[in-house]
């Protein structure tokens, strides 16, 4: 039938995007992964606090820029052609825009976030909002049509030229320097090969036509997508302006490590959530694929947050030196929070695929008010601890609840989505329990590290791999009857 033929190529479709999407995580962060080794040996914590001002900056930029329009391609059916080149002008003008407000404003908000010396590299990090606005469209359109074979290897050229820029830069002492430029060189290599790669290529233009429709679509987008970018750079204002460059250095190896599982799983799945959601609420088959979805992401991101929390300090001394061994006390806490902002993101795909952007709005603004207070009282009592903890309190207590609500008014059922998670906590908890075993037996920290990590892999394949394979399966190939994921055969 039309519909079976229709559901079974967009299965294949997702599919291959996200194997290709997968394959680039993996090798991106094992590079990543590699590379940040060798630099942190290099560095010092402060010289990363100094880079870490500098990024939050271009974070903050990157949320406000192109309006959240470019959003609008992805997810528009049929041509882009109506709205492309209209996107394609506001892309450019607000990064033109918001470039030179960076670049006046970068002394004073190095100074008001505790590092005088991040000037500079702010400047410099600055480029990257111009690169944006140049690729918006570009990166959308191979977004749309699931080109992930592409962004692998965008990607990978990309790394493989800026990676030795950036080592050979802090082994001849250029610091933080060193790390802004290899970001710059990543940009403008990935940035090109987009362009050059897109599928279609369209000129600025402006149709006046759809421009208020691509406003109200994008407006609330690009604040709900600021005041995230607010919320998880709000600690490293904290840390910077209450506690200092070390400290801020300190805590930027601890949120990276625990970023872990968002980069490697969630991120490979968002390169085709967004689009894959869409194709499925035109199916009429928006919700099932949502809770498969969220099964996905969660049988995967689990065992690696459960076991980075378990096993913080030993694998921080072992890859990066004892000079981050601080780092360690704020990872279990903040692995909370990585968790959390992982469905955070699931679900904010799903609400712009299927239209409600206000939602997504109202959720990131109580997110960030209740936060800022959790963050500086944290800081003042306990340090980058008490700033992990403020983050893990205000997920558990304000944003699961108030996900709960805004999917519940999106018409998921809550109890099928709880049944969709139960066997991967399960599993969590069941590596929680092995790591305790493993503390009270072992006291090398290598071979903690080594048989804790492994024991727990192997426990929860046992106890989770075979419901995994089969809903991996459904979200793959939509061609059975509507099974809530989570459900038993």
């Amino acid at each position: 039938m039309p519909s079976v033929t229709a559901d079974d190529a967009l299965g294949r479709q997702i599919g291959r995007g996200l194997g290709w999407s997968f394959l680039n995580n993996a090798i991106g962060r094992l590079g990543s992964f590699l590379s940040g080794i060798v630099i942190a040996r290099i560095l010092v914590p402060e010289e990363f606090g100094v880079y870490a001002v500098a990024l939050v900056v271009l974070n903050v930029m990157l949320s406000m820029n192109e309006l959240g329009v470019s959003l609008a391609v992805v997810r528009r059916p049929g041509s882009a052609a109506p709205i492309a080149p209209t996107v394609t002008t506001v892309a450019l003008v607000s990064s033109a825009v918001l470039f030179v407000a960076s670049w006046l404003a970068a002394p004073a908000v190095a100074v008001a976030l505790g590092s005088p010396a991040a000037t500079g590299v702010v400047r410099l990090l600055s480029v990257g909002v111009l690169i944006d606005g140049v690729t918006s469209v570009p990166v959308a359109l191979m977004t749309r049509g699931f080109m992930q074979r592409r962004r692998l290897q965008i990607d990978l050229i990309a790394f493989v030229v800026s990676t030795p820029v950036t080592i050979v830069l802090a082994l001849v002492g250029y610091g933080a320097w060193g790390l802004a430029w290899g970001a710059v060189v990543a940009n403008l290599v990935s940035g090109a090969l987009s362009v050059a790669w897109a599928p279609e290529r369209y000129r600025p233009g402006f149709d006046r036509s759809v421009i208020g429709e691509l406003l109200r679509f994008g407006l609330p987008l690009a604040g709900a997508s600021m005041l995230l970018f607010l919320m998880l750079n709000v600690d490293y204002v904290t840390v910077g302006h209450l506690l200092g460059a070390t400290a801020l250095g300190l805590y930027t190896m601890a949120f990276n490590l625990c970023s872990w599982p968002s980069t490697l799983v969630s991120s490979a799945i968002r390169r085709v959530s967004m689009p894959a959601f869409a194709r499925y609420a035109e199916n009429g088959k928006g919700e099932l694929g949502f809770r498969r979805a969220v099964f996905l992401v969660t049988v995967l991101t689990v065992p690696l947050v459960v076991l980075l929390a378990c096993y913080a300090n030993e694998l921080i001394t072992f890859l990066y030196g004892d000079k981050w061994a601080a780092a360690a006390v704020a990872v279990p806490a903040l692995a909370v929070l990585g968790l959390g902002r992982i469905l955070v993101e699931l679900v904010y795909d799903y609400l712009v695929a299927t239209g409600r952007t206000m939602s997504s709005l109202w959720l990131h603004a109580v997110w960030l008010v209740a936060l800022v207070p959790a963050l500086v009282l944290g800081a003042r009592r306990d340090g980058i601890l008490g700033v992990a903890i403020g983050h893990a309190i205000v997920v558990a207590a304000v944003v699961i609840p108030a996900l709960a609500v805004i999917l519940r008014r999106a018409g998921v059922h809550l109890v099928a989505l709880l049944r969709a998670v139960k066997i991967p906590v399960l599993g969590g908890g069941a590596i929680a329990l092995s790591s305790w075993l493993v503390r009270e037996s072992i006291a090398a920290p290598f071979w903690r590290l080594a048989i804790g990590g492994a024991l727990g892999i192997f426990i929860y394949t046992a106890l989770v791999g075979r419901r995994a394979r089969h809903e991996v399966r459904l979200f793959l190939a939509d061609d059975t009857p509507a099974v809530h994921a989570g459900q038993p055969d």
